[in-house]
């Protein structure tokens, strides 16, 4: 009862109900023709959105979140099969009889009832549209191509962009009318604040998220986009 009424005074401040229970995970809202979607940076690469009533949870590691405290998925993306995008702990503890987890046919082993999606392949679940993306390494073997997925997801009016383990990839230049973009920025893994720069030019979003950054010196990507206005660099905890 007691964590009950907590829950229902957050609510009715506008407060999130997480901070509320003494969680300090940061959250944003983004405005969309549909209501708000609420994005909770866990950490590294671990996010969850709630959107109307969905709660999506992308790559939950157990090292990022107490899972049992959070709300259970409806939907759970995976990237690609790296312990720190994939952990089964995380997946179970978070999981319904109804959950729809995704991700990469490599992972398929590790997760029971995996529905697998291909680069470039599009899917609508749960009445949101969930395009895969290619997330490669260009020089180097930690991520071949063909192999991880990123994702786009198109909350009502609202086209979020979570590019996975990748470099600045050609076919970033494709990607139009995002919204809000995730871009990892840790070398030798992913981009430098330079290629992630240029693919922010490419893609151009109204919100750049630098994520997975380990200790990437983020200040450097604000100055590299500081002749972009157009692109809002928001700096949270996804080391």
């Amino acid at each position: 009862m007691e964590k009950l009424l907590v829950l229902f005074l957050a609510l009715l401040l506008g407060l999130s109900p997480f901070l509320a229970f003494g969680q300090k995970y940061e959250e944003d809202l983004i405005a969309t023709a549909s209501g708000n979607l609420r994005i909770t940076f866990l950490g590294h690469a671990t996010l969850m959105f709630t959107f109307q009533d969905k709660v999506i949870h992308v790559d939950p590691w157990s090292e990022q979140a107490d899972y049992a405290s959070l709300p259970k998925a409806d939907l759970i993306l995976i990237t690609h099969d790296h312990f720190d995008h994939l952990d089964p702990e995380a997946i179970r503890t978070i999981k319904k009889d109804s959950t729809v987890i995704i991700g990469p046919a490599n992972c398929q082993s590790k997760v029971s009832g995996l529905k697998v999606m291909k680069n470039g392949q599009k899917e609508n679940i749960l009445g949101l549209e969930i395009e895969a993306i290619p997330a490669y390494n260009l020089t180097k073997s930690f991520h071949p191509k063909g192999v991880g997925n990123g994702y786009i997801i198109t909350f009502a009016d609202k086209r979020v962009y979570i590019a996975g383990d990748t470099e600045n990839v050609p076919e970033m230049k494709n990607l139009k009318n995002i919204e809000v973009a995730f871009l990892p920025m840790n070398q030798p893994y992913t981009m430098t604040p330079e290629q992630v720069a240029e693919a922010a030019r490419w893609i151009k979003p109204a919100i750049l998220y630098p994520y997975h950054y380990g200790e990437t010196e983020v200040s450097r990507l604000i100055a590299l986009l500081k002749d972009n206005p157009e692109i809002e660099v928001r700096i949270r905890k996804l080391n």
